[in-house]
């Protein structure tokens, strides 16, 4: 007697993917392995001297970059991006989950584990902002990519000044618009599970929903910043001087008390910024 085979949804998914790759002949995109924590190892400052650092870093957590310009937090960001192996001029070196990366995850194109989001986000793309995320979403595998677009164009509005549709060109966003795109971007579609941003209080956007975004999709975050509420939002913030890593200094209970006062004020400013954007006198 013939007994019907029973699939799992799994097997299932995987059958009609396979279908679909046989149809188009579009080769499967590699998931990105899955990260529990990252190690930051130390290497030296640009005197030679060595940062004596272990740094373990877990998913769903924030950590600051903080010093002064040109102290080397973008050098910590791309030595994070690059799963520095001491092969880069700091000579750091990159684990994950306690292991070091192996080549297939240091210089995969497809299934990369970082995603970096720099101060610069300039598009060249002739298309839509509809169209670019849809073919992001296709390239992904999305089956349902509508309700998908939706949301990330809706998240991005969130955070973005000035709001945009999904038919604008993508080459008619602003410099705040872009980061808001790509961040609404990385969290719902990109598989990446490690997250680098550079500078988000530059972009114009709101930070703090930004990173409320990011995080909940248990991703590791890490931040270069100049501002003092980013940096007290963070679990915990690596001070960098002289190219090397000095400090690790973790949020207590007395700076998140000083947090509230800082946010406080930075409202008042923010309603400030909106006045003067409504055109309205700044008298009182």
């Amino acid at each position: 007697m013939m007994t019907k085979e029973i699939y799992t949804p799994e097997q299932w998914e995987e059958e009609q993917e396979a279908a679909w790759m046989e149809d188009t002949g579009v080769a499967r995109i590699e998931e990105p392995d899955s990260v529990n924590t990252i190690t930051i190892l130390g290497g030296t400052d640009k005197s030679g001297q060595p940062e004596n650092i272990e740094l373990t870093l877990s998913a769903g957590s924030i950590t600051g970059i903080v010093g002064p310009t040109g102290s080397g937090k973008s050098r910590l960001l791309a030595d994070i991006e690059w799963l520095a192996n001491r092969d880069t001029p700091t000579r750091r070196k990159i684990l994950i989950n306690g292991k070091e990366p192996d080549s297939k995850n240091r210089f995969a194109l497809e299934s990369k584990l970082v995603a970096q989001l720099s101060q610069n986000m300039n598009f060249v793309m002739d298309a839509t902002v509809h169209e670019f995320i849809g073919m992001h979403a296709d390239s992904r595998l999305v089956k349902e990519a509508k309700p998908v677009i939706t949301e990330i164009v809706a998240q991005a509005n969130e955070l973005a000044g000035e709001r945009f549709t999904g038919d604008t060109p993508l080459t008619s966003l602003s410099g705040g618009q872009s980061r808001a795109l790509m961040i609404a971007d990385t969290a719902f579609l990109s598989r990446s599970p490690i997250v680098l941003i550079d500078e988000i209080e530059n972009a114009g956007i709101d930070r703090k929903k930004a990173l409320s975004l990011l995080v909940r999709k248990e991703k590791v975050v890490l931040l270069a910043t100049h501002d003092p509420i980013l940096a007290l939002l963070a679990d915990q913030r690596i001070i960098i001087r002289n190219g090397g890593i000095i400090k690790i200094i973790k949020t207590e209970e007395a700076e998140k008390k000083m947090l509230a006062k800082l946010e406080k004020f930075d409202n008042k400013m923010q309603n400030l910024r909106d006045r003067l954007r409504r055109g309205e006198m700044i008298v009182k």
